[in-house]
Formats: C-alpha cells, structure tokens, sequence
C-alpha cells in the first residue's frame, strides 16, 4: 500500500530516493501554467496516521461523491443498520479510528448525499432515502474518540428537519452567496430552495426527470442541473423556470456538471452513445452545443466527478471505480490536458479541499480525499515545488472566507452579490481571515479574464481587428460611425440635385460642405477581412482600395462657387457648371456601389467556399 501525492515536476530515482526538480517552459514567469506538470507517485509505504482508517463507507449505489470536506470536518456516508447515517471525522484524527464512534444518526433510511454550509464550518445537511432533509451542528470539541466507554457513547441528533419532498432526496447543495439557503434534488423529479431559517421550500424547480447532479453560480442567482433525461438546464431560480434548457451528453450513464467559479462557463461530464467518457464546456449564454463539441477521454465505464480550482483555473477529474485523476487547465475557451494521477486503488467517492484549507507553507494548491476500498480514506496533495519560504501570490488570489454576500430573505427578494473575499496571504502568516474587498453587486461579468490571470484580460476577443490596425487611419470617426446606406446616398444626391435646379438664392455654404462630407466618407474606411464581412454583410462593407480617386477634390469647386459668387448674370452658368460636378459626383457613386456590390459578391462566394471545405 503506497502514499499518493502529486507534484508538478520532473523526477528521477536516485538512490531509492527521488530527486525533484522544476521544469518550466520557454523560460515564462514562475506561474502555475508556466511549470511543465508530470506526475510523481512516492513510493514509500504509506504511514496509517496520515490517512482515516477503520471506516465503513457506505455501499449504496446512488451516485454521489459519498464524502464532503471542509477546513475543519470530513463527512462520510456510513454504512449503519436500524436506518441512516452518517459520520463527522476532525481532520487532525488520522489513523485508525475505533470500532465504535459517535455518529450523525436520526433518518429512517441510507444518507444518500450531505453537503457543508459554506459560511459555517460546524453546518451540515444531509438528504437521505426516506425524502427527509436534516440540519446538523458538530458539537464544539468533538471528537471521534470520546473518552467514553462504547454502549456509552452518544449519537448527535438533527437541529433542524426540512419535510416536503414525497420521494428521496439525492443532492444537497448549499447557496454559495446566500446565508442558509439550500437546494434539494429529489426523486419526485422536482429541486426545492430552501430557507434553513425559516425551515420552509419557498422555490420549487420542476424538473420533469431525476437530477443527476447541481451546482450554483457564484453569486447565486442561478443553477444548473443534469438529469436522467440528458437535458442541460440553467435556471434563472427566483423565477422558477429554466432560463436556457438544450440537450447534453447523449449516453445513457450519469453526467455531471460544475460552474467555473465567477464565470460565465459551466463544464459537464458524461457519456456518448458509444458509452465513451466526454468532457464540454459550455457558455452559459449561448448553451445550444458546447463550446469546441464534446471532447472525448476514454472509454472507461466510471462517471467522472468534476471538481474546478478557481486560484490555479485547473478542473480534476476523477474516475469514480478508477484510482486516476486527471487535470486540465482552462485557457482561451479550451481545457488543456496537464496530466493525469494514477493509482490502482479504484474509489467510490472524492472530496476536494476548499482553498482557504491547503497548507500554504509547503506550497499545496489543492488536496483531493478520495475512498480506498470502501475502507479508508487518502489524501493526496497537489503541490507546486517551489523552495521560496514567502508567500505564493501567483499561485495563491483572494478566495471566498466565512461571510456571506446576503441574508436569505435578501436573496428571495432579488439580490445578486459575490460574497467578499480574503486575503489567502493573512492565513499564511497565521493573522486569520482578512477581507480584501468589500461585497460585489454584480456578478463577475468577463469571461476570458479569469481574475488568477489579469495578463490575459482579452485572449480571443480581437480576431479581426488586429488586420485593420496597420491601415493608416487618420481620422477615426469615419471608421467608427456607420458608412451611409445606398437609399441614404441617393436621398442626398436628390437634395443637392434639387437645391442647384431652381433660380433661387444659393444657400449657406457649410451647408454644401456638410452635405457633400457625407458621400466620399465609405471611400475612407479601412479595407475589412474576409471574416468580418460574412459576418456584416451589408452595402456599407469596406471597398477595395480607390486612394488614386480623392473625393474631396470635386468638393472644393462647388463649395468655392457657391461661397464666392454672388448672385448675379453669371448665376445660370454657374449653377450648370455644379450640376453638371453633381452628375459626375453621381456617377462616381453609381460605380462605387457597383465595385462594393462585386466586391460583396465575390466575399460571398469566398465565404460560401469556405463554408464548404469545412463541412
């Protein structure tokens, strides 16, 4: 039996011992994605103090992750006669735990799920077989060893029961904004939301099929769920409708999903129809395929349980029945495989660590506690080998601590707020938990500017823009207002026809000026790819290059006519002479509209080319 622990480094044996060293890429800056990631399994034998053991996991076959943990507690669903379930161990009581320890007992049927309240460490709830949900305090000072004889050792009993769903209750999932509000997945094929305090389902979400697996976006206003009906829903919850519903993995085995912390990025897991293990990624605006399609990984029959590091933009996934963890890192709307953890001890049921929980000290980003044979439990520590002794800032932002963004009935009237963050740097210099920023009202609205990332606030935005920049563009409002219409060229080719046709008095001369400056303005325009003209294709599109013909020049005649002419005899001459600079005007125009409605037509084609080839 071996320890596991994963390293981001490059190792070699030597001696029976293993040398570890850091390999970076093209000498970048010491950053999380900047280290080659390669895995190192130790392998000395495993020291029993540093896992749980002599538990007894329970053996139902309800997907869940079995085992929830916190800075302070590990849950896990146990395996009990005379009803269900579920036990609390401290993290400090490794080692072998006693044949007889107190446990969480007081439904009338298997746990089937339990879920830690985000803003209080001693807070659990638990969703069981009978259609019960029960609210849980940890004693203060417990222990799984009392010191106690064992027909005397005491259970803990429930704080609060929640009753309202017929069937049974198969995920628990808090709000991660909310203070004490809950949400439950039920057999009955509907999700209630809670308010703990009030002790009543104020929302119910009607499904329509069993929920396969919940997560909440960061501040809390919506939900999204997979279902045995292969939908992907997004609910808008306070209205109590799915704001965006589409088909999802297309196997018959459980999915999964997971919110990419304050994006607007969801990830699920599942199947294909050929029963191959899928990973997507989907924008939560645009949900009707996934992001790059389903990506295949392998053909193992396990469901993958998707779990998202927001301080590093990393998603592990690990195989429940297999021992492997594999993790990727999300960058420019792509999840790029870093490597994979092996272990030939298959689990059932996998935790991660929040982060304010990871020893900072010998730089670990994330510890993952995974099930061993129904038997133990096992921790396994990712770690950046680093020597320095300071802080990690690169590796370490602000994360979410113990204060909620808003009160129940704050969130139930409307609310939307990111609960304040702390500062990781104070628990690294033992100073506890310190704010770094007040409560944000809105959502974190950027989506490629993940904020563990600030070099790369815009990694896709400006496909296009970059080809127009090296046009020299003296004048940039022309490029940025809207060249005129056909109609709206011909309208003003018609006034100025009119205005010179009659005997009257010519008017002002700004005004010539400013009615002849709106026709040459689309000749000005920098020339556009190929790309934005599919995808803009009106008669405003940018011409072919036509600097030999100035524009401008016909104008200064008119606008010298008219300025210093009085009207006198010479006023008929005059005005034949314009109309005649209106008609050539004119004609201009008649051929630019053609050249820009070929040049269109055969952007068009070119599209339409394309188009094919790539089908």
């Amino acid at each position: 039996m071996f320890s596991s622990s994963i390293v981001w480094v490059v190792a070699r044996q030597v001696t029976g011992e293993y040398n570890i060293r850091a390999r970076r890429e093209n000498s970048r800056p010491a950053t999380v994605s900047a280290v080659q990631l390669t895995i190192w399994r130790s392998k000395v034998k495993v020291q029993k103090e540093q896992c749980y053991d002599n538990l007894r996991i329970s053996r139902n076959a309800w997907d869940t992750n079995l085992i929830k943990v916190n800075p302070k507690h590990l849950a896990v669903n146990w395996e009990a006669g005379g009803g269900g379930a579920f036990a609390v161990v401290p993290l400090e009581e490794r080692g072998k735990l006693p044949e007889r320890i107190p446990l969480f007992r007081g439904h009338t049927a298997v746990v089937l799920d339990t879920d830690w309240n985000p803003f209080d460490d001693d807070l659990i709830a638990s969703g069981s077989d009978d259609g019960k949900v029960f609210l849980w305090r940890v004693p203060e000072n417990f222990t799984v060893r009392p010191d106690a004889d064992a027909d005397d050792i005491q259970d803990i009993v429930p704080v609060g029961k929640l009753a309202g769903h017929p069937k049974k209750v198969g995920h628990v999932l808090f709000n991660p904004a909310a203070e004490n509000v809950l949400a439950t997945a039920s057999g009955d094929y509907t999700v209630k939301i809670w308010d703990i305090e009030a002790g009543a389902a104020k929302l119910t979400l009607d499904v329509g099929d069993i929920v396969q697996s919940q997560a909440w976006s960061a501040n809390g206003s919506l939900l999204v769920t997979t279902s045995r009906d292969k939908k992907l829903r997004i609910w808008d919850v306070r209205q109590e409708r799915p704001a965006h519903e589409t088909n999802g993995h297309s196997g018959a085995k459980n999915s999964r999903t997971v919110w990419l912390g304050e994006r607007d990025r969801i990830a699920t897991t599942g199947f294909s129809k050929m029963s191959d293990r899928q990973l997507a990624l989907w924008d939560i605006r645009a949900v009707r395929e996934p992001i790059n399609g389903f990506k295949t990984l392998d053909s193992i029959s396990g469901v993958c349980m998707p779990f998202w590091d927001d301080g590093t933009s990393c998603l592990y996934l690990a195989g429940r029945g297999d021992g492997n963890i594999r993790y990727f890192e999300l960058e420019n709307d792509k999840f790029e495989f870093l490597s994979e953890y092996k272990s030939a001890d298959p689990q059932r049921g996998v935790a991660f660590m929040p982060k304010r929980g990871v020893n900072m000290h010998e730089n670990e980003v994330t510890r993952a506690f995974k099930t061993v044979n129904d038997g133990y439990i096992e921790p396994v520590s990712f770690i950046v080998p680093r020597r320095s002794e300071n802080f990690q800032d690169d590796i370490y932002p602000p994360t979410f601590g113990l204060t909620p963004a808003m009160s129940p009935s704050e969130w139930f009237a409307g609310k939307e707020a990111i609960p304040p963050k702390i500062s990781m740097a104070s628990l690294f210099d033992g100073e506890g938990l310190k704010e770094v920023s007040g409560v944000q009202e809105k959502p974190t609205g950027t989506i490629d500017a993940p904020t563990p990332k600030p070099a790369q606030p815009e990694p896709v935005v400006p496909k296009v823009a970059p080809k127009a920049a090296p046009e020299p563009a003296p004048e940039p409002a022309p490029v940025a207002r809207p060249a005129p219409s056909i109609k709206e060229q011909g309208a003003s080719m018609a006034a100025m026809v009119n205005k010179f046709a009659d005997d009257e008095e010519v008017e002002e001369p700004a005004d010539d000026d400013s009615s002849f400056e709106e026709v040459p303005k689309p000749i000005e325009r920098p020339a556009r790819s190929p790309v934005a003209e599919s995808a803009s294709p009106r008669v405003s599109s940018p011409l072919q290059p036509k600097e030999p013909e100035p524009e401008v020049k016909p104008q200064s005649p008119v606008a010298t006519a008219t300025a210093s002419s009085p009207v006198s005899e010479s006023t008929a001459p005059a005005s034949h002479k314009e109309i005649e600079e209106i008609k050539n005007l004119i004609a201009q125009q008649t051929k630019i509209i053609a050249d820009q409605a070929s040049h269109i037509q055969k952007l068009t084609s070119e599209v339409e080319a394309l188009k094919s080839k790539l089908n």
